[in-house]
């Protein structure tokens, strides 16, 4: 006889494990099953974030941040270092252990709020008295039914046609997490922001890195006056960025890579590297499911097709995250997943895809929330923009950090903020203040009233919303 949950869970991402926590939280019996492993075989829950993308990436980048900070900018301290040197066994080591800690959260919680975890992969068997039958093989094997099914499945690295990854020489953003040795020259197919981070760390650490992008704009998604500043500065650090490429046939070789491209200006040329980094987006994890097996509909591109609540076409199966439309973005999935949980526990869930926060986490940081510029001139709304750079910031000097600045988009008549992008120290943390207004409809003014302590790099925040007045007090 199969056990019956409330709720079960496949995938334990950040869409999943955050549904099934919430779900226990409201008195729902909560299975969740997840199929990643670590090196030892054992269960690795987080799904790619946590294991491969936005855990580990952030820790390299910390630590490749320090080793460029000691070896080019602690002497402007008078700190004064000689014979720095490299331990990458050890700099990854950290960032395997970052990646551990945060899997065993995730299993304490899961024991915390009494979730049954099954180390394995979940698929549809069948639609049952009680709900949707499930078969659980791999590690564990079980047969359950849930009255309630999340998919959380989550999302792979898309490859190039023709090259598939080998994470030797052909990387995706988990090879790209693990060389073993600082490659003298590296390529980046796709200047998105997996490239641009992972590029950023292995130049940081000593590699020649050049950056192919095939859209004739630099960060095309983001408002162009910050795009411009990005790529003037990652220029001026070192990478080598063309947009515009037309890629010609790959080969790889027995210790390297050649690519064959077309540039903006029609100019044939060639690349040749060590290691290649591929990172041209995402495809949703779908294969195993069995979606066939229940009549689970699944669109053109493999996504589970959902409405507005993320139900997908069956009762009481509903599914979030990368799996479905929308940004592939961790806290966008964990949304996702505390909405459905509490749609099922009889409330009211809720996700507002208008603010929901972008972060590269690049030295400088880019992030905005909302519409850019250019969006907003291309549906005719009239805005007023206010901006204020990071160097006349008192606490961004005394950082010794004063690239980059802050921009707020409102509304000409209402002043409500429809867009805030930064680029600059900390941008990651400083977009909270932005998402939190928008959230509740706030105006420009409503920033530029509020106190602010001094001297942080909030302040650029206020400045830049007294800018949409033309009433800055410090520039």
């Amino acid at each position: 006889m199969s056990t019956q949950f409330d709720v079960v869970v496949i995938g334990a991402g950040p869409g999943g494990y955050i549904a099934a926590i919430r779900a226990a939280q409201l008195g729902l019996s909560v299975a969740c099953i997840d199929a990643w492993q670590n090196g030892k075989g054992g269960p690795a829950p987080g799904g790619t974030c946590t294991n491969v993308g936005c855990i580990p990436s952030k820790a390299l980048l910390q630590s490749s941040e320090h080793y460029d900070q000691v070896n080019h900018h602690f002497a402007e301290h008078g700190i004064e270092v000689k014979g720095v040197s490299l331990n990458l066994e050890q700099l990854l080591g950290r960032k395997n252990n970052v990646v551990k800690q945060n899997n065993d959260g995730i299993l304490y919680l899961f024991k915390k709020n009494k979730i049954t975890f099954f180390h394995g992969k979940g698929a549809f068997t069948g639609k049952v008295d009680g709900g949707w039958a499930i078969n659980v093989s791999g590690t564990a094997t079980a047969d359950i039914v849930g009255k309630h099914v999340v998919i959380a499945t989550g999302s792979s690295a898309r490859e190039l046609p023709g090259l598939p990854f080998d994470e030797q020489q052909v990387l995706s953003n988990d090879g790209a997490l693990n060389i073993a040795a600082v490659p003298k020259k590296l390529g980046v197919i796709g200047a998105g922001v997996i490239g641009l981070e992972m590029g950023s760390v292995w130049r940081r650490l000593g590699a020649e890195v050049t950056v192919l992008e095939a859209m004739p704009e630099f960060l095309a998604a983001v408002d162009q006056q910050v795009a411009k500043e990005a790529f003037k500065i990652f220029t001026k650090q070192g990478l080598a960025i063309q947009t515009g490429i037309k890629l010609g046939e790959i080969k790889a070789g027995a210790k390297s890579i050649t690519v064959p491209y077309t540039d903006a200006a029609g100019t044939e040329q060639k690349l040749v590297v060590d290691k290649l980094i591929v990172s041209i987006g995402r495809v949703p994890y779908t294969g195993g499911l069995q979606a066939e097996a229940v009549g689970l509909q699944l669109d053109e591109r493999g996504f589970v097709v959902v409405d507005g609540d993320c139900k997908t076409n069956l009762p009481n199966i509903w599914a979030v995250g990368d799996v479905v439309r929308g940004p592939m973005l961790a806290h966008k999935a964990e949304e996702e997943g505390v909405a459905v949980a509490e749609r099922i526990g009889g409330q009211h869930g809720h996700v507002n895809f208008n603010t929901i926060p972008w972060v590269i986490y690049t030295s400088p940081e880019i992030s905005w929330v909302g519409q850019t510029e250019q969006q907003l001139k291309a549906s005719g709304r009239a805005y007023k923009a206010g901006s204020f750079p990071f160097l006349a910031n008192g606490r961004a000097r005394a950082l010794g950090d004063t690239t980059g600045f802050v921009k707020i988009l409102a509304d000409a008549a209402t002043d409500e903020v429809l867009g805030v992008h930064i680029i600059g120290p900390m941008a990651s943390e400083l977009i909270a203040e932005a998402v939190t207004i928008m959230e509740f409809k706030g105006a420009a003014e409503d920033i530029a009233r509020i106190c602010h302590a001094h001297p942080t790099l909030s302040e650029s925040m206020k400045e830049a919303a007294l800018a949409v007045d033309k009433r800055t007090l410090n520039f």
